[in-house]
């Protein structure tokens, strides 16, 4: 690659300032002209190949064209809300919004593809395109379901995709993978168990809202129990009950409400479950003479990674740390990321960036570890050169 202008190391710490500026003005969802402007300004003073504001309101593209011809088109994505969580870390940086602060660390994963944007504007010699993803709304927006309809991967020929996130409990500077389901699918549900109610004196007179309900919530666990091969991931929680009047303990309700969500690591097993679910609870609902009302509420799919491309992950992971410092068979987690909606329609991989110890994300004491910054810096410019570098003439034939 050509001689640096600005070293990757002088990038960094040039991304922990502006990581702690970000970290200080939170933003939501898709709502967000501070955050956007801020990495626009910054991009429109580099020599990008193109370089595109208000995709899915706030999102920004970026494109970096290498200079040994044509090639693969790649797409690294970051994403860029915060959460609404009230801030507890008292740091010298810490949110100067009320109730919104960066929880899981996405000020940090935008600033290192900040950073990143400037080692490729001085570092083109690749063969293709590198298309920088800002993306709003990962935080239940899926903002990148909405990059997706509005044409970013054919607007810009995206081939492949690859996302990073930092992970508390993996040490700062190690990198961890795995190919297939690595973060669960999150639907969520609200039942309502609806009947005849009346007074508590004379139940036979009335729908036992709550005995079904009851049954409903124990009955519901069975589907991971009993219904799945005990080897495949699949998690059931209630979170959520409602029904009757602590002001009436005399009064039976007719209406019970029960909600949750469920969590899988298939889309085979996804499907699967919803339709055992649907099925418990109908029939735990006519077992006491009641109706049940389902609404069902789809969230993120299964982030699963194709098993090619997670190799370029883990070569270009074992290049900037070593290989005793990536794990390539991390377990996979219940957690849910819209990076998935992206892994759908095109080949990539993930890669979790380790945080250090600390809180969990979105705990209101978290705060990303900037030691990591450097990390993942070197992590993206390895990749892109593990994909489009010296490999890139095999890649293309």
């Amino acid at each position: 690659m050509s001689n640096p202008t600005v070293s990757i190391e002088e990038l960094a710490k040039q991304a922990t300032e502006w990581r702690h500026s970000l970290h200080q003005m939170p933003e939501l969802l898709f709502d967000l002209p501070r955050t956007a402007a801020f990495i626009s300004s910054r991009l429109e003073a580099l020599s990008c190949d193109e370089l595109h504001t208000g995709i899915a309101t706030s999102g920004i593209v970026a494109v970096f064209k290498g200079s040994r011809g044509p090639g693969k088109t790649i797409a690294l994505r970051c994403d860029m809300d915060a959460l609404p969580i009230a801030e507890k870390t008292n740091l010298p940086h810490a949110s100067k919004t009320p109730n919104m602060m960066h929880a899981c660390g996405h000020d940090g994963h935008s600033a290192i593809m900040l950073a990143l944007a400037h080692y490729l504007s001085d570092h083109r010699d690749f063969a293709g395109k590198v298309v920088l993803v800002f993306q709003p709304a990962e935080e239940g927006g899926a903002g990148g379901k909405v990059m997706l309809s509005e044409g970013l991967l054919e607007r810009f020929g995206i081939e492949e995709v690859y996302g990073m996130h930092n992970l508390p409990g993996i040490a700062v500077g190690d990198f961890a993978t795995c190919t297939g389901g690595m973060m669960a699918a999150g639907d969520r549900f609200v039942v309502t168990i609806s009947g005849q109610g009346g007074h508590a004196a004379y139940p036979y007179k009335c729908d036992e809202t709550m005995l079904a309900s009851a049954q409903l919530v124990s009955a519901l666990q069975s589907i991971a129990a009993r219904y799945v091969d005990p080897l495949d991931n699949v998690v059931v929680s209630i979170t959520y009950i409602e029904g009757g009047n602590r002001n009436a303990l005399n009064v039976l309700p007719g209406e019970v409400h029960i909600g949750g969500s469920i969590r899988t690591l298939k889309p085979e097993t996804r499907k699967v479950v919803e339709a055992r679910f649907r099925q418990i609870v109908q029939q735990s609902a006519s077992l006491y003479n009641c109706e049940a009302e389902i609404e069902w509420m789809p969230g993120y799919p299964v982030v699963y990674t194709d098993p090619e491309k997670t190799m370029h992950v883990v070569a270009a992971a074992k290049a900037v740390a070593g290989a005793d410092h990536v794990d390539a068979n991390y377990p996979p987690i219940m957690g849910s990321e819209d990076f998935a909606y992206m892994l759908e329609q095109r080949p990539g991989g993930f890669v979790w960036l380790g945080n250090g110890d600390g809180p969990n994300l979105h705990d209101a004491t978290y705060d990303f570890n900037d030691a990591a910054i450097l990390p993942a810096l070197k992590y993206w410019s390895s990749l892109v050169s593990t994909i489009l570098g010296d490999g890139a003439e095999q890649s293309a034939q």
